[in-house]
């Protein structure tokens, strides 16, 4: 991680001093993974499953079977515990293109065209019409349009966006847009009401080009190839040289859209690098936990340890990595894997378990990093992220069942070798039993409650810094700082998240050759909480006729 201030900014710091020798804004989580449609490595902010299902889709048919992503069955499992955002990044395996469709005018020639948001095949609907105008590749993936009320005295038209499956007699209308005008410098301009950015990605960051921001969650406004500029002349009347360019009533499809869906398991490493670079500029995407489901260390180390040493560098999250496959089913197997790591940003549950997914209703076999981040939702919600995200309590699952019941030997060889045993208790169900990280060295931070809790603190006091870069080096800034923070830390103590602590900046850290460099330092010192896991009650037998005192 970087050490120095090469540019203005602030740098947050840790010093782990726990060796075992001796109110923030709030992140969601990030899911990197194939979905049935949307934009492609573009990392996308949905609020609720219902808002998932609208950006991303839920099943899709393969091989004559219904199929859906690990990447859905997460989100879903996600807001249903509780969840409040959550930033989707899809990835696919080959090339992906959105489809088009051309608005022709009077003369059938294109006024302008519209492009789908979301990318791939599933998003053509060309071909042959059945009863009713019905599109027979229409889906509820899928879009169609329609103008009405073309008027060339007034020089607008609306604009229905429909679902690709509905047919004239029972119109699905996910947007209109009405009054829409093709002069540029009229306030209902049809780029300006739906929007033309088009938004790419390179690696580290995200590049926007385009005059008007993008309003419709559907499509974008392609080209404008007739445009009216001032359609009307000095006595209000359309110029004649515009009005065949208003589009005509009608409707129609999308087509020209690239990219197959793959196999629910069927993407690799390489499908995932530029967006895990992409995700690692914090300045621009927030959260807390970033999860890969399905992308196995044992088979894709490279691509996680990518992720790892982003998110190590960030230092404002953590990573649920899956270890092994299903069918490996030896934990001497796991442990080995889990060896190979060596990171207080990560965490790793065993073994995989089995969810009703929510669009197709199959019962299906998921690595843990589909379930885990549920699970720390619900701990967030009904107590805090210093909390440890396991147990009877706050580590319970909603799955069916596990695909291996451990033993307590097997919990006991799992938890030694730091991955956190998702443990089957009659009556109890299928609960996370364990909240290590996956850090070799036995400290706090070995400790998912603890590195949370940090994530927590520098995330806060990191904005609180963020408000001081160009003011002043004085006792008014430093106490500024001061007042915001202690009454924070203060908080944090009194809801059990830390025994104690102390904030040091004033005039002990910050001398005058500190000063002279422009540079403001704080020192802040905690001692996090510790979890109560391993309980030992004595059970004493005495004699008949013996007292207790």
């Amino acid at each position: 991680m970087a050490e120095t201030l090469l540019s203005p900014g602030v740098l947050t710091r840790e010093n782990d001093q726990s060796q075992i020798t001796q109110g923030p804004i709030v992140a969601g989580a990030a899911i990197v993974g194939p979905t049935v449609k949307g934009p492609v490595r573009i990392p996308t902010l949905v609020t609720s499953y219902s808002d998932y299902i609208n950006k991303f889709g839920g099943s899709f048919v393969s091989g004559g079977a219904t199929n859906e992503y690990l990447t859905s069955i997460s989100a879903y499992n996600y807001f249903q515990q509780g969840g409040n955002t959550l930033l989707v990044t899809r990835v696919v395996n080959g090339t992906f293109a959105p489809a088009t469709s051309s608005i022709l005018d009077s003369g059938s020639s294109p006024a302008f065209t519209l492009e789908t948001l979301s990318w791939g095949i599933n998003q053509n609907n060309t071909g042959s019409l059945g009863n009713n105008n019905t599109l027979v590749s229409g889906t509820i993936e899928n879009v169609r349009w329609e103008v009405s009320n073309s008027d060339t005295a007034s020089g607008t038209f609306n604009l229905l966006i429909r679902r690709g499956d509905d047919n004239n007699n029972s119109k699905v209308v996910l947007e209109s847009y009405s009054g829409l005008s093709l002069d540029p410098t009229s306030p209902n301009y049809v780029e300006a009401v739906i929007g033309n950015q088009i938004i790419s990605t390179d690696e580290g960051y995200t590049d926007i080009s385009g005059d008007y921001t993008n309003k419709s969650r559907y499509v974008r406004i392609k080209s404008v190839t007739s445009p009216t500029p001032n359609y009307f002349d000095n006595n209000g009347i359309a110029k004649p040289e515009y009005t065949a360019s208003i589009p005509v009533n009608g409707n129609d499809s999308f087509g020209g859209g690239a990219g197959t869906l793959s196999a629910v398991y069927g993407l690799s490493s390489d499908n995932y690098t530029s967006s895990f670079n992409l995700l690692a500029n914090k300045d621009e995407f927030k959260y807390n936990v970033i999860t890969s489901p399905g992308l196995l260390h044992s088979t894709n180390s490279s691509a996680l340890s990518l992720l790892l040493t982003n998110t190590q560098n960030r230092g404002d999250a953590i990573v649920v990595v899956d270890l092994v496959s299903k069918e490996t089913t030896t934990i001497g197997s796991v442990v080995s894997e889990a060896s190979e790591i060596d990171n207080s940003y990560a965490a790793a549950y065993w073994p995989w378990v089995q969810v009703n997914a929510p669009n197709t209703g199959k019962l299906t076999w998921v690595p843990p990093s589909t379930i885990i981040p549920s699970v720390y939702a619900y701990n967030d919600r009904i107590a805090a992220p210093w909390f440890a995200p396991g147990g009877f309590t706050r580590g319970g699952l909603s799955v069916i069942q596990a695909a291996k019941k451990l033993s307590p030997n097997d919990r006991d060889i799992l938890y030694a070798g730091k991955i956190n045993p998702i443990a089957t208790f009659p009556g109890q169900g299928v609960v996370a039993y364990g909240q290590k990280t996956l850090q070799q060295k036995a400290s706090a931070l070995d400790r998912i409650n603890v590195r949370r809790l940090l994530i927590e603190l520098k995330s806060y006091i990191g904005q609180v810094g963020n408000t001081l870069v160009f003011e002043q080096n004085t006792l008014a800034t430093r106490n500024r700082f001061l007042s915001q923070v202690n009454p924070y830390l203060d908080s944090i103590q009194q809801r059990q998240g830390l025994y104690a602590f102390k904030v040091v900046m004033d005039d002990s850290n910050n001398t005058a050759d500190v000063i002279d460099r422009n540079q403001l330092l704080g020192q802040i010192y905690v001692q996090p909480t510790r979890t109560a896991e391993f309980i030992i009650l004595d059970f004493n037998v005495t004699p008949t006729g013996a007292t207790f005192e």
